[in-house]
């Protein structure tokens, strides 16, 4: 009699565990980082930099000028972006000024083989980015496919200055995804591709672009 009602003591704490562990645990979205303009400009510079990313300051009169010069000194032969958005119709009204453009002009699964032997460097828009962890926030569409910005060698990517927030809560208070959901194929980009083998030796670019270059206007 003692031994099944030690048993059963048992197997009814394990329940009472079981079933507390499987209820959902409401957390606070932690509160704001208390960062100016400047801060979060200074450290998602900093943050960038140490993922070994390349960041460039410009202007909405300038940025044209800063795209040149970064295919220049790169040597790119083409560039890969979307004529359908904003900062790609600049670049379309501009094309004589750059490298071979390339953009999605019919479906993405015949841009396949092109697009993994044959692009140079893509050049997308962003929703923004994140100072506290120097992140880049993606939101792919049928204009910016998900393979635009992750198997081309470099990704230029070009960040507003007034969309970048503090924390990763930040961004999702202002962009409403806390009520709305997050979206569900959304990218969050530090730095390039990277890998370390055991003895921990870093390499860029083994499964994704190994330069990310940053252009902020």
């Amino acid at each position: 009699m003692k031994i099944n009602n030690a048993r059963n003591n048992i197997l009814n704490r394990l329940k009472t565990s079981l079933k507390s562990e499987s209820e959902p645990v409401a957390h606070d979205v932690p509160d704001s980082l208390d960062w100016g303009v400047d801060d979060r400009l200074l450290h998602f510079n900093k943050q960038l930099q140490a993922a070994n990313a390349e960041v460039h300051d410009a202007t909405k009169d300038n940025w044209l000028i800063t795209l040149k010069h970064i295919c220049s000194t790169k040597r790119l032969k083409n560039l890969l972006f979307s004529p359908a958005t904003p900062w790609g119709a600049q670049i379309l009204e501009r094309s004589y000024e750059f490298p071979t453009f390339k953009h999605f002009d019919y479906p993405i699964d015949e841009w396949k083989p092109a697009l993994f032997d044959g692009i140079d460097a893509a050049f997308t828009s962003t929703h923004g980015g994140i100072a506290e962890t120097g992140t880049i926030i993606l939101w792919p569409d049928t204009h910016e496919p998900r393979l635009i910005s992750l198997v081309p060698p470099v990704h230029i990517a070009l960040v507003e200055k007034t969309e970048i927030y503090s924390t990763f809560a930040d961004a999702l208070k202002t962009q409403n995804w806390i009520k709305t959901g997050l979206p569900t194929n959304i990218l969050l980009i530090s730095g390039p591709s990277k890998s370390a083998d055991i003895e921990q030796t870093l390499t860029y670019g083994v499964h994704g672009p190994k330069e990310l270059v940053i252009i902020l206007v």
